[in-house]
């Protein structure tokens, strides 16, 4: 099993739920970060001033997935939060030790 974790813009958040959905990934977990990479921000104007902002809005999608679909999720990933644009995310794909379902005992891939 191997987890993915992806920064993406948060408008594109839709269009990469439904691309992993459309490819088999049953569950995710999305949280709202900030962060910066390359682009190191941003110089913003308000009320007549000047502000650098570091950290830009970010959403972290995790999903954990079998071996068999890593490719598939990472590349629909991919596509869908692509603009073309400095600043639209990264994914990481991460080995899983071990994955337990509290509720029933079941462990391994069966849980997904």
């Amino acid at each position: 099993m191997k987890k993915i974790e992806a920064f993406i813009k948060p408008y594109v958040l839709e269009e990469v739920k439904k691309a992993l959905t459309d490819v088999g990934v049953k569950g995710m977990s999305i949280s709202e970060v900030k962060g910066f990479g390359r682009q190191k921000g941003h110089t913003e104007l308000y009320r007549g001033s000047e502000y650098h902002v570091d950290f830009l809005p970010k959403v972290k999608v995790e999903v954990v997935v079998s071996e068999a679909m890593v490719e598939a999720a990472v590349d629909a990933i991919a596509k869908s939060a692509c603009t073309g644009k400095i600043g639209d995310g990264k994914v990481f794909v991460l080995p899983v030790e071990k994955a337990l379902r509290i509720r029933t005992g079941e462990s391994g891939e069966d849980i997904l």
